[in-house]
């Protein structure tokens, strides 16, 4: 029996003089009566060292108080073990973090004879922990600046996760969304509202910004009106970006609102004084033109005298192209630009426009050439209006090639695609002028300052005419180089 508990003992010691646990023995006082070599390492002593001690030297002083009071109610027996997080100093003087857990042994009449406590070393953990909760800060902190910085710009800011989720929105998207949906709304993009078009036609939800961008489009400059309410209606200027993982997956889109009512107000108000003023000139232009061609053909004039009739008739000419053009632009801008679609010979109309557009050109001592195919090219267009595109193509091409030069408008059929293309040794266009070259009264730098005459609408009457027929028109150009003008138009039998 004798044996027994001998070897049991000795057993017991090797398991805590091999455990990676620091352990020790302390007295009822305080004093370290053993300590294995986990704990010798951990805290920087020998064995014999340690010995010396109390676990009150080898405890940080701002956590001694606390180990005092649990170890007195353990003794006091209001308890029979504790546990507790704690520091302890290092030999070099250092804080190591540990883990301490503490048991009471006593007699079997009651009375203490040790503690027998485990200390865990969690320095590298209490470490790890520090730096997560000052990371934590400094987001939470990087967090409430992004707030105060997007709650401080005049743009309505709007995150979208890929499941359409709003991640970050700021005060003044919310307004926009509180103007779109006075009932209130859910945080998730792709709800249908008081959102509408420009003509005041209602977004469909596959339409809204926020559902395009949710699909990983990106776009720019987007007009949409927010509220039912002709008085507080908002009107909108969207852009969207798509947020990519490192894998090159879609996860998110940002958007952006710009507040443009009075931008869209105004420019409103200006096209519809654009348009009642071309209808007011227009009858009396009539008059005038119909008045000069009655006196052109009186016997009576003199040759002084008929030539100034002309140059008058020849500006009341343009006159009457820029009027008709300004009533163009006033039906595109309100919706109302009609075709009338006929079955027309492509080929021969570019032929005729280049016809009757040589003389020009010869004046300018250019060449112009135009290449159509053989067999003629039959589509049902708009012969009017296509004509309208192929005479403002080739104008612009002749104002903007420098004597010398050369035109080619050609014209060939790709499947179930017609392209007309316009090509030039002029002058070319900018690269930062190409995006708004289609717009309307955009002039180019090098137009106004050579001089170069025009209204800035041809080009944007040239879009709004190829994709009223399904079609689009691009620009190709090297500044200093020339340019081409590619109009692709789906063939409609």
């Amino acid at each position: 029996m004798t044996t027994q508990v001998a070897g049991g003992e000795q057993l017991w010691q090797l398991t805590v003089e091999h455990s990676p646990v620091g352990t020790t023995l302390v007295a009822p006082d305080g004093r370290l009566l053993s300590a294995n070599q986990a704990l010798c390492d951990m805290l920087g002593y020998s064995e014999a060292e340690m010995r010396a001690l109390t676990f009150q030297q080898i405890t940080h002083p701002d956590d001694l108080a606390e180990d005092l009071a649990l170890l007195e109610a353990t003794l006091a027996g209001h308890r029979s073990s504790y546990r507790l997080r704690k520091r302890y100093l290092h030999a070099d003087g250092h804080v190591v973090h540990g883990d301490l857990s503490v048991a009471l042994l006593r007699s079997p009449d009651g009375t203490p004879i040790h503690f027998i406590s485990q200390i865990l070393d969690v320095t590298e953990a209490h470490e790890y922990a520090e730096r997560l909760a000052e990371t934590s800060r400094a987001l939470d902190r990087q967090r409430r600046y992004l707030e105060a910085i997007l709650d401080s710009v005049d743009v309505g800011v709007a995150v979208l996760d890929s499941d359409r989720g709003v991640v970050v929105a700021n005060r003044r998207h919310q307004q926009f969304i509180d103007l779109a949906h006075p009932e209130g709304s859910e945080d998730m993009a792709g709800k249908p509202g008081d959102l509408f078009a420009e003509g005041g036609r209602q977004l469909a939800a596959d339409e809204l910004p926020s559902t395009r961008a949710a699909q990983g489009e990106e776009f720019d400059e987007v007009i949409i009106w927010v509220g039912a309410d002709p008085v507080t209606q908002r009107a909108l200027s969207v852009s969207a970006r798509s947020v990519r993982g490192d894998g090159g997956e879609f996860s998110g889109a940002v958007l952006a609102y710009a507040d443009v009512t009075d931008l869209a107000r105004a420019l409103a108000a200006k096209d519809q004084f654009v348009a009642a003023v071309s209808h007011e000139l227009r009858t009396p232009l009539t008059s005038v033109l119909g008045n000069l061609e009655l006196v052109s053909d009186s016997p009576d004039l003199s040759e002084d005298a008929r030539e100034r009739l002309h140059v008058v008739e020849r500006n009341a000419v343009r006159l009457r192209e820029l009027v008709a053009d300004l009533l163009l632009v006033a039906q595109m801008t309100d919706g109302r630009l009609e075709l009338h679609r006929l079955p027309v010979d492509l080929g021969e109309m570019v032929v005729e426009a280049a016809d009757a557009l040589r003389p020009s050109a010869h004046r300018a001592r250019l060449t112009l050439d135009a290449h159509v195919p053989e067999e003629p090219l039959v589509a049902k267009v708009d012969a009017h209006r296509l004509r309208q595109v192929v005479d403002n193509l080739l104008s612009n091409a002749v104002k903007y090639t420098e004597p010398g030069g050369s035109i080619l408008v050609r014209l060939r059929q790709r499947g179930k695609v017609v392209e007309l293309s316009v090509s030039d040794t002029g002058i070319g266009v900018a690269p930062e002028e190409h995006e708004r070259l289609f717009r309307r009264f955009f002039r180019g730098a090098q137009a106004t300052q050579r001089q170069i005459p025009g209204a800035g609408l041809g080009l944007s009457i040239v879009r709004a005419i190829v994709e009223a027929h399904g079609g689009h028109v691009e620009v190709d150009s090297i500044h200093g180089h020339g340019s081409i003008f590619r109009v692709e138009l789906p063939v409609t039998p």
